[in-house]
């Protein structure tokens, strides 16, 4: 009778532990938040002027951004490739959901050796981005507002503040979807 209810007692635990690995093995599944972004899938053509100042004289530039889910639906990826008034480069950017924050999430690694990671969100038809922006010594608040003007063009630009309340734009411009 011990042997019987001692086996029933290890059934037990062995049948909750096995649902506990099967439920955490379960495959996530994307935050629906995430098809907000699919506006952003596409190549686009981006043209703007940078403001003379902390990124150097300021000038024109172009841009292609070409815009893809990655499989599995949890981040978009964008290849950039940049020439004009910062110089020549290319950039790639990871676009996703953080469900704990609920923020949207930017992060984005370019030839010119920056790194940026931002926390956004979506009002209307304009997103907001803000991170902290490293220039010399000094860190800056950086904020990138895109304007959706139509289904195939939207507007950008993107300022810094060493406040958060006085904002100085660095850069500013138009992608049109190709």
């Amino acid at each position: 009778m011990k042997t019987h209810f001692a086996l029933t007692i290890c059934l037990t635990l062995l049948s909750g532990f096995l649902t506990s690995v099967r439920a955490q093995t379960e495959l996530a599944k994307p935050a629906p938040e995430l098809r907000k972004l699919d506006y952003f899938a596409g190549t686009w053509r981006a043209e703007g002027e940078v403001k003379p100042g902390p990124m150097g004289p300021g000038g024109k530039f172009t841009g292609t951004n070409r815009v893809h889910w990655m499989g599995g639906g949890f981040f978009l990826v964008t290849h950039s490739e940049f020439q004009g008034a910062m110089g020549k480069g290319t950039e790639t950017a990871y676009m996703g959901y953080d469900s704990d924050d609920k923020m949207y999430t930017y992060d984005s690694f370019s030839t010119l050796g920056e790194a940026d990671h931002a926390k956004g969100n979506l009002d209307g038809d304009t997103w907001t981005w803000q991170s902290e922006v490293k220039m010399g010594p000094q860190t800056m608040k950086g904020r990138l507002t895109l304007k959706m003007l139509s289904a195939t063009v939207y507007s950008f630009k993107f300022e810094t503040s060493t406040d958060g309340t006085t904002w100085n734009t660095l850069l500013q411009g138009q992608d049109t979807k190709k």
